[in-house]
């Protein structure tokens, strides 16, 4: 009895401490509510400001490159765009508009061969940085009236700034010049870089270049040469000498005897050298005009009756202490000097089309050497025609 009893109490307080647990307990049976714990609603400020931060970062995406690696860097480093100075200071110089941040390349052939011009144009814009700021301006016989050879240039340089200008203005300039003058003592090529911004006034600041030379230097570090007062920078050839073409004793005289702007006040030197007139660099805005007077007058007083071979001393003289010497690396080298490797213009060695003394005529100078193959565009031959 006292068992049952016992058992009766422990099931009786048992039941008891169950109870209470049954009715907050979520798995006892019967119907039960779930519960949901709802995802918090953000603050409208930061909505705002996300939204901001992905329009933000689109935008950036529109923004102009600041950096490039160049391909002939073999660390393949970031480089700013606007680095390099003489580009820099070209744009400041020119900062007048779009069409002065060009880089201006001017060349002038009497007689035309667009093989030259072809490794002329694939030689600079293969070594210069900025070859989308190239612009060409090439001077031919026929001018813009010969579509064939401007349209067989594009297909070759489908993406250059290239223009083709007649010769004839710029003839007509210099012929009533030198009126009455035997032409034999000169050539336009000599000439025609000095009176080309006269007839085109848009080109205030250009680099000329011969078509007899092949570029391995970049066009941007040439243009931005610090000129000062001078309007013409020009490379010295001193394998050739002023007294190697012109009589001291006369030149002495006429210094002494005359008084002329272009005659200089200083004793002209006997080992003064030559000028190499293939690379120019022009700012006609600094540009006297009295260079055509000046080479007549020389040529005159020089009494040259014909053109002098190689260089012409009317020039150098004309020209004497009113230029800017440029570095030797911009001298023309010829490709198989030993001092080619340090030479930023390397002549052109590739068969050419040579004028006649007088200019009625045209033959194929056959001989020449492999270096200008190198500087050659694919598929020339086929689209210029062997």
């Amino acid at each position: 009895m006292s068992m049952a009893c016992s058992y009766l109490q422990w099931r009786s307080s048992a039941t008891n401490r169950r109870t209470p647990q049954t009715a907050h307990n979520p798995n006892s049976f019967g119907p039960q509510r779930q519960v949901i714990n709802h995802v918090p609603t953000p603050q409208p400020i930061f909505q705002f400001i996300a939204f901001g931060l992905i329009i933000f970062l689109a935008f950036l995406q529109f923004l102009p490159a600041t950096h490039f690696r160049d391909p002939s860097d073999p660390f393949r480093n970031w480089v700013p765009v606007q680095s390099n100075p003489s580009l820099r200071a070209s744009s400041d110089e020119n900062s007048s508009g779009g069409e002065n941040e060009l880089l201006h390349i001017v060349s002038w052939m009497d007689c035309l061969d667009l093989r030259l011009l072809a490794v002329l144009a694939n030689s600079t814009l293969s070594a210069s940085r900025y070859p989308d700021l190239v612009r060409f301006h090439f001077f031919i016989p026929k001018g813009d009236e010969d579509k064939v050879s401007f349209f067989k240039l594009k297909v070759l340089f489908p993406h250059s700034n290239l223009e083709i200008h007649g010769q004839e203005e710029v003839k007509e300039v210099i012929r009533t010049a030198f009126s009455g003058i035997n032409h034999s003592i000169f050539n336009y090529e000599e000439i025609a870089p000095f009176v080309i911004p006269s007839v085109h006034q848009f080109l205030s600041k250009f680099t000329y270049l011969s078509p007899n030379v092949i570029v391995k230097g970049r066009v941007e570090e040439l243009i931005g040469v610090d000129l000062s007062s001078y309007a013409i920078a020009v490379a010295e050839d001193c394998c050739n000498r002023l007294n190697s073409y012109v009589n001291w004793d006369v030149l002495d005289a006429i210094q002494r005897s005359a008084s002329k702007p272009w005659v200089s006040e200083t004793i002209y030197a006997k080992n003064s050298c030559m000028l190499d007139l293939s690379v120019l660099l022009i700012d006609a805005r600094k540009l006297e005009n009295d260079f055509l007077e000046a080479f007549l007058w020389w040529s005159k007083v020089l009494n040259l009756s014909e053109r002098s071979r190689g260089r012409n001393p009317a020039t150098a003289l004309a020209l004497y202490n009113r230029y800017l010497k440029l570095s030797s690396s911009w001298l023309v080298k010829k490709s198989t000097s030993v001092l080619v490797t340090d030479s930023l213009i390397v002549l052109y060695d590739g068969p050419k089309t040579v004028c006649s003394e007088f200019g009625d005529g045209a033959a194929l100078q056959t001989e020449h050497g492999n270096f200008w193959m190198e500087y050659l565009p694919p598929m020339s031959d086929r689209i210029l025609g062997s």
